[in-house]
C-alpha cells in the first residue's frame, strides 16, 4: 500500500482529490490531508509518506517554500495547481508529475500509475541493496576476550548489559550482577562489539537489547532491564532514537 498526503488550502480540492483516489486507486492510502502547510511539514517529517500531492498557491506559505523546510524528502512529489506557469520549477523540484486543476481522472490515474511503478522499482532496488550488504558484511563477533591474571575468559556478547569507561580501562557489566575489568579503552572495546551495541555517551556503551525505557524529561537517560540508569548525551539522542526505531 502506498501512503499519500494531500496538501491544499482549499478543502473542496482536498475532498475531490481524495474521493478520486479512494474510488479509483485501491493501492493508495491517503493517510492524512492538510490545509495548513506548517502542520503538513511536521506530518511529512513524522509519517514519511511515499507520495505527496502538493498545491502551490497557498496564502501562508507556497508549496515550494514548504518543500525547502522539509527534513524528509524521500517521496514522490505530485504538484497540483490551477496555474500552468509552475511546470519548470516543479520539475526542478524533482516532481514526478504536474496536475492542473480541475484534475482530470485519466491524468490522475496515469500519474498514480507512474508513482506505483516508481515505488516498485525503489522496493526492488532496496531489496537488492540489502542482499548485497548481507553478502559483503564482515562476520560479526560473538564473544569478547577478557584477559585476567593467569587466564583469559570469553564472554558472549549477548550477556553484556553495558560497558563503562574508566580511563584506560573498561568496566564490563554482565548478567547476574557480574562485573569484569578490561585493560582497554572504551573506544577499543566498542570496535569489538556487534551492531547490538550503541555508544550513548562518551563513557557508556549499551547493549540495546537491555533497554527498557528512554526518559526525556530531567535530562536524557536510559533505564535498563536491571534498573540501571544510563545517561544519554545530547549529541547522541537523535541518532539513538533513529537506531532504536529502525
Amino acid at each position: 500500500m502506498i501512503k499519500a498526503i494531500i496538501i491544499d488550502d482549499e478543502l473542496n480540492a482536498i475532498k475531490n482529490l481524495k474521493w478520486e483516489i479512494e474510488n479509483f486507486c485501491d493501492y493508495i492510502d491517503v493517510c492524512d490531508t492538510f490545509t495548513n502547510p506548517r502542520e503538513a511539514i511536521s506530518a511529512i517529517n513524522y509519517l514519511k509518506p511515499d507520495c505527496v500531492f502538493l498545491d502551490i498557491e497557498m496564502p501562508e506559505m507556497d508549496g515550494f517554500q514548504l518543500l525547502n523546510q522539509l527534513d524528509f524528502r524521500d517521496f514522490d512529489l505530485i504538484i497540483t495547481t490551477a496555474y500552468d506557469n509552475y511546470a519548470i520549477k516543479a520539475f526542478k523540484e524533482h516532481a514526478i508529475d504536474y496536475l492542473l486543476k480541475p484534475i482530470d481522472s485519466e491524468d490522475l490515474l496515469e500519474t498514480i500509475s507512474r508513482v506505483r511503478k516508481n515505488q516498485q522499482e525503489n522496493e526492488l532496488g532496496t531489496e537488492v541493496k540489502k542482499l548485497i550488504e548481507n553478502l559483503t558484511l564482515p562476520k560479526q563477533p560473538k564473544r569478547l576476550a577478557i584477559p585476567l591474571v593467569g587466564k583469559t575468559i570469553y564472554v558472549n556478547l549477548e550477556e553484556i548489559i553495558y560497558c563503562k569507561s574508566d580511563g584506560n580501562y573498561t568496566e564490563i557489566f554482565l548478567e547476574n550482577n557480574q562485573k569484569e575489568i578490561l585493560s582497554k579503552k572504551l573506544k577499543e572495546v566498542e570496535a569489538q562489539m556487534n551492531r547490538s551495541f550503541f555508544r550513548v555517551h562518551n563513557s557508556y556503551l549499551v547493549n540495546v537489547n537491555y533497554i527498557r525505557e528512554f526518559v526525556k524529561n530531567e535530562g536524557n537517560y536510559l533505564i535498563l532491564r536491571d534498573g540501571t540508569n544510563i545517561p544519554v548525551s545530547r549529541a547522541k539522542k537523535n541518532e539513538l532514537l533513529e537506531f532504536l526505531n529502525s
